[in-house]
């Protein structure tokens, strides 16, 4: 039509390297993941960022999964239908090593490194298949403990073999597990499981085996091949391994009585399900359930950091792309200082959670527990946090054009509240952080160690750590008083870890940008800020965002 003529239209965001295209992401890993580990990536990269890769999370995302309880004949089944994008999402995921490898390399040579970067990379694809990838590499941080059930699990939960279908796992190359954590009447207090698991000797798996009943109200990846449930036994609340096939082929009691219609993350199926009778066997001793699945949550609560912080990247670079192609009163976006403003704020919230996610992931390598026990809960408080208005302001930067579909900006606006929810919200995460503060303290000793690495680089940044320490160390996690201000110590812990490791590791433009703005608060409450003395510096923040 003559009156149709397209101008002044953005290309579209394709034909990428999502690896060479974050330099934050880039650096870390050449930083921690050991040798060769950038050519082990970069086909991941490029790939994450092609057309074909792009499509297929597209086409995920807009084909939920189907529920099929029973087949044509009548006979219960209880299995879920997806797309074919997910399970070639999925294949790329579980060949890229992004489950559980990491568990089975040698300490120190950068593996979980390696695999989070991965993450972060593929995550931009498309975040809900991310889901049972995340939860196959969490079970392997608590199925290493346990040698009979490691070992005949790992393996096939390490393997770079997608396999799906619901067959035992001795029958197969690769395989993947999920969780069966919250009951609809507890949600994050699992102790209020009402979930029973019976001492059945003699069941038809492996090990000290129990029959489960009872409900549970979230269960994400329903078509795994293994799940970590927590039940009620005789001796208190308690880990399970259970399996959705039985060594003789038959299936174990599993009913999916519905899938949930969630805000976001539409491609992944979160099922409620039904366990009567249900076969499991003993992962730990009785009574210590949290105990043991403690490691699996801390692997998840990584993800969780690590998978906002995909989705910080992935929404400051579209709206950087936008601002680069879209011009508006005369000069393209990118050059109107207010639109700099926010895209240099938006390029700074991005690089602090990336580089967050990483030193995090390189504590796991390196075997600092102190340090990941804190700051995890404290990355999970703060990142997850800050994705929703984030995504939200980079929405805006495209105008109407970032709130309809083809944009990709609102699918990111969808899943962006999910991970500070997922594995406790806010408040479970804060107040995590104050107990492991006074039940464990050389917690907060490795914290603080690991902020004095840039003592006297920044005056304004030594008065905030000192302050927020300080203010850590004098609470009382029991006290109410305590309990009330969790979140605004949380926050200043996590601020204080996000500004050292930037000076330690980021470019003095953006170190010096994120501390007067976040520490010395040079800014307003809302992204796009910036005090004036700040604007030379955004050119180089939005170059490295996009």
């Amino acid at each position: 039509m003559s009156t149709h003529e397209v101008t002044n239209q953005v290309p579209p965001f394709a034909g990428r390297d999502l690896l060479a295209d974050d330099p934050a992401l880039a650096e870390a890993l050449e930083r921690w993941g050991g040798d060769g580990a950038t050519e082990q990536l970069r086909p991941l990269g490029r790939l994450a960022g092609s057309e074909e890769a792009q499509e297929h999370g597209r086409l995920a995302d807009a084909h939920p999964p189907v529920l099929r309880t029973f087949d044509s004949r009548g006979n219960r089944i209880d299995e879920v239908e997806f797309h074919p994008s997910w399970h070639w999402l999925l294949t790329q995921a579980v060949g890229a090593g992004l489950t559980a490898g990491p568990w089975t390399a040698p300490p120190g040579t950068g593996a979980h490194v390696r695999r989070a970067t991965g993450f972060v990379v593929w995550s931009r694809v498309e975040a809900g298949h991310g889901c049972p990838v995340s939860m196959t590499y969490a079970a392997g941080s608590a199925l290493r403990h346990h040698p009979q059930q490691r070992d005949r699990w790992l393996p096939a939960l390490a393997s770079r073999t997608y396999e799906p279908g619901i067959r035992p796992v001795g029958t197969k190359t690769g395989a993947l597990a999920g969780m069966g954590m919250t009951e609809k009447q507890g949600g994050s207090d699992v102790r209020a499981n009402t979930t029973r698991a019976v001492p059945t000797p003699g069941g038809p798996v492996d090990g000290e085996t129990y029959r489960l009943t009872g409900h549970k109200w979230f269960c994400s990846a329903p078509m795994s091949d293994v799940f970590l449930v927590l039940a009620q036994a005789p001796g208190g609340l308690t880990c399970f391994v259970v399996p959705r096939a039985l060594g003789d082929g038959s299936r174990n009691a599993f009913a999916l009585q519905r899938l949930k219609d969630k805000l976001g993350n539409h491609s992944n199926a979160s099922s409620e399900v039904e366990l009567d009778g249900t076969w499991g066997v003993r992962l730990g001793d009785e009574g210590r359930g949290v105990r043991t699945i403690i490691d699996m949550v801390s692997a998840t609560r990584l993800d969780c950091v690590l998978g906002s912080a995909a989705t910080m990247r992935d929404a400051v670079a579209r709206a950087v792309h936008h601002a680069r192609h879209r011009s508006a009163f005369g000069a393209l976006l990118v050059d109107q200082p207010l639109m700099r403003n926010v895209l240099a704020d938006l390029a700074l919230e991005a690089e602090a959670a990336t580089v967050l996610g990483l030193r995090l992931a390189h504590a796991f390598d390196t075997g600092e527990s102190d340090l990941a026990r804190l700051g995890v809960a404290l990355g999970k408080f703060w990142v997850c946090k800050r994705t929703a208005p984030m995504v939200a302001e980079a929405l805006e930067c495209l105008g109407g054009n970032g709130y309809v579909e083809e944009n990709g900006l609102a699918r990111l606006y969808r899943e962006a509240p999910l991970n500070s929810i997922w594995e406790g919200s806010g408040n479970v995460n804060a107040l995590d952080v104050l107990r492991a503060v006074s039940r464990e303290p050389a917690t907060l000793e490795a914290l603080t160690k690991e902020l004095h690495r840039v003592r006297g680089r920044s005056v304004d940044l030594d008065r905030h750590m000192d302050s927020a320490v300080a203010q850590a160390r004098s609470l009382d996690p029991a006290s109410p008083e305590a309990a009330f201000v969790a979140r605004s110590v949380v926050e200043k812990l996590a601020l204080a870890l996000q500004a050292s490791l930037l000076v330690e590791h980021s470019p003095a433009a953006v170190a010096d940008a994120f501390v007067a703005s976040r520490i010395a608060d040079r800014r307003g409450h809302t992204f796009g800020s910036l005090d004036v003395d700040l604007a030379a510096s955004a050119g180089a923040l939005i170059e490295r965002a996009g």
